[in-house]
C-alpha cells in the first residue's frame, strides 16, 4: 500500500541509509527559504516519490540529499556519517562510492562512448578498470543496450541515453539512488524502462528516491512525500 507523507520532526535516527535533520536552504543573497526545517528518514527499499507544485523544491532537494548543494542549516546523514559536515572533497568521495543519481536529461559526455560513461563513477570512486568494464556491459546488456557500448551520445535516442543514465548510477551499486524528473522527456515505453530499473534497484535494497510531479510516476512508487 502506497504511503502519502508530509515532512515532520522525527526522533533520532534508527540507522537509515539517508536522513535529514532540521534542513533549511535559502540560495544566498535571498531571503526566500525554499525549503524549511525539514526532517524525515527516507525508506530503504522501496521507492519514494518526492513531488509537489513547481518551486517548491524537490529537485534541490534531492541535489542536497545527493550532497552537491550544502544546507544552510541543518544535517544530511548518510548511513552512521554526518555527510553534510564533510569537506567538499570528502562529501565528492562519499557521493561516488554510495549514491548513483540520474539527472533528468542524462547528463552524458558527449567525448565518450556510452561504455566508458557508465563507468566513470566507479573510476572516480577507485574501482578496478576491468571490473567495471565488465560490470558496465553486464548492466547495459540488461537495460538492452549492449549493442551500443561503443556508440557516443550523439548516436542513440534520448530514451537510450536515459538508460544508459540508471547504468552509470547503479555501476557502484550504490546504497542510494536518487532520480531528477528521469522520465521527463520520455515516451511512455522509455519511461517505463526506467521506473522498472528503479524499482529493481529498490527490491536491493537501496534508498530510491524520484523528484517528479508526474501522476504516472508517483503511482508506481510505494512512498509519496509531498513538499
Amino acid at each position: 500500500m502506497r504511503k502519502t507523507l508530509n515532512f515532520v520532526a522525527k526522533p533520532p535516527s534508527t540507522g537509515s541509509a539517508l536522513e535529514i535533520k532540521g534542513l533549511t536552504f535559502a540560495y544566498p543573497k535571498q531571503d526566500e527559504r525554499i525549503l524549511q526545517d525539514l526532517s524525515h528518514e527516507f525508506t530503504p527499499g522501496v521507492l519514494t516519490a518526492l513531488t509537489g507544485e513547481s518551486g517548491r523544491g524537490k529537485s534541490t532537494l534531492l541535489y542536497i540529499l545527493g550532497l552537491m548543494l550544502a544546507p544552510s542549516v541543518g544535517e544530511v546523514w548518510i548511513e552512521s556519517t554526518r555527510a553534510s559536515a564533510l569537506s567538499d572533497s570528502q562529501r565528492s568521495l562519499l557521493r561516488a562510492a554510495r549514491i548513483g543519481f540520474v539527472f533528468q536529461d542524462a547528463e552524458l559526455d558527449p567525448t565518450r562512448t556510452i561504455v566508458d560513461s557508465v563507468t566513470e563513477p566507479g573510476l572516480y570512486a577507485g574501482g578496478d578498470r576491468t571490473l567495471l568494464r565488465t560490470r558496465a556491459h553486464e548492466l547495459l546488456e540488461e537495460f538492452g543496450l549492449e549493442h551500443r557500448a561503443q556508440h557516443r551520445p550523439g548516436q542513440i535516442s534520448g530514451g537510450q541515453a536515459q538508460r544508459v543514465a540508471v547504468c552509470r548510477a547503479l555501476i557502484n551499486s550504490p546504497a542510494i539512488v536518487l532520480a531528477d524528473e528521469p522520465t521527463g522527456n520520455l515516451d511512455p515505453e522509455n519511461a517505463s524502462l526506467v521506473l522498472d530499473a528503479l524499482a529493481r534497484a529498490a527490491e536491493t535494497g537501496c534508498t530510491v528516491v524520484i523528484a517528479t510531479h508526474d501522476p504516472n510516476v508517483v503511482a508506481r512508487t510505494d512512498e509519496v512525500i509531498r513538499l
